[in-house]
């Protein structure tokens, strides 16, 4: 039975978000229609809106890091139940793809995705939503397989953030480039994500973590969540900086350095501040024109001479239907912190002010609390 709701919706082009009226229909064969509880706010939604859409049509309900309760099942479906508490995957590997079928759904082509489920009340129209989510709503459809249950004593306004920024940066250092026990770490950009990199590191038994930015707020966090130093990258060359703490003899430098600004200038940084052989590892979510120069050349940074990789980290190259329960076991368990990512809860009325404080760097997360 369709049933209504309140989303938040980005209707044209250069408008803010707007609270809208919407239906949402039955979930479709191997769909669950879920009650949401909390939703974070990702940066990721703030680019959509910036880049007008991204390609998406419009109306487009925004939203992806999403926990709630699962309200009905569609056609199929029998490894849920209704009440069930789930978190929302944006990356549910589809079984088809190359990837998959090599039996590497981590790096899966595709994602599982919803029937257009969502409707505008007002006109009818049928919602986009973002990243096969829409967590900026009351209710939403999402693939069944998409719905990572959790264990009923997790907190679902703290679940909702390992849907994305936690997973991102925790399984950059534990899937995409695997840090291993006693290495060196540098982190670039102590944003959410950035400080994910560093409880991942940290989970990984690195000996060394650097966190690096220009905010003196956001490096005295990065303590609280692991890291062992910090650099200013205002005060001087972050990567004379991070090569100087980590001199050993051989030149300095770290085994892993993740980017975590999608500036494409810190992707070059992480390169240079490579130990012989190091990898980095750029997660930030670049624009269509960016690009990054990279010398071969010289001695000690090079590429070529220094051995140096690259890597690029989706979504934390998850397969949520394992990541997610251990990430929320890790919380339980204490080894995790979601709390204190969490700066603000706000109402679904409150996300264009939310963005805004995005803008001015003075959050971690707000979460949108139903």
């Amino acid at each position: 039975m369709r049933i209504e709701g309140q989303a938040a919706v980005l209707n044209e082009a250069g408008r803010e978000v707007e609270v809208e009226e919407v239906t949402v229909d039955d979930p479709g064969p191997g769909e669950v229609r879920v009650k949401l509880a909390a939703s974070g706010v990702c940066h990721t939604d703030l680019t959509v809106k910036n880049l007008l859409g991204n390609g998406m049509a419009f109306p487009i309900v925004l939203g992806h890091e999403g926990a709630g309760y699962v309200e009905a099942l569609g056609e199929g479906v029998t490894h849920l139940a209704v009440g069930d508490p789930v978190v929302l995957a944006y990356r549910a590997p589809c079984g088809q793809c190359p990837a998959c079928q090599r039996g590497d759904p981590r790096h899966c082509y595709m994602a599982l995705r919803p029937g257009q489920r969502i409707q505008r009340k007002r006109d009818g129209a049928l919602c986009s939503q973002v990243l096969r989510c829409g967590t900026f709503s009351t209710y939403t459809v999402v693939h069944s397989k998409a719905a990572i249950k959790m264990p009923k004593e997790m907190p679902l306004d703290k679940a909702c953030l390992i849907a994305c920024g936690v997973v991102t940066g925790v399984g950059a250092a534990m899937n995409t480039t695997p840090v291993y026990a006693g290495a060196r770490v540098a982190v670039i950009g102590c944003g959410g994500v950035g400080l994910s990199v560093i409880q991942g590191a940290k989970l990984q038994h690195a000996r060394q973590i650097i966190a690096v930015d220009v905010s003196e707020n956001k490096l005295k966090q990065a303590l609280e969540f692991g890291a062992t130093h910090t650099v200013n990258a205002s005060a001087g060359d972050p990567v004379a900086l991070v090569r100087a703490l980590t001199e050993d003899g051989w030149d300095g430098g770290v085994e892993f350095a993740f980017e975590a600004t999608g500036i494409p200038k810190c992707t070059e940084q992480a390169i240079k501040m490579l130990s012989y052989g190091g990898t980095a590892t750029t997660i930030g979510f670049p624009a269509a024109e960016d690009a990054v120069t990279l010398n071969l050349g010289d001695m000690s940074t090079g590429v070529y001479w220094n051995k140096a990789g690259l890597r690029v980290s989706h979504c934390g190259d998850a397969l949520p239907s394992h990541d997610f329960p251990l990430l929320a076991q890790l919380y339980l368990d204490g080894k995790l912190k979601l709390d204190e990512m969490v700066t603000t809860t706000i109402t679904l009325n409150d996300v264009n002010e939310a963005f805004e404080a995005m803008h001015h760097g003075d959050v971690l997360r707000s979460v949108i609390l139903f």
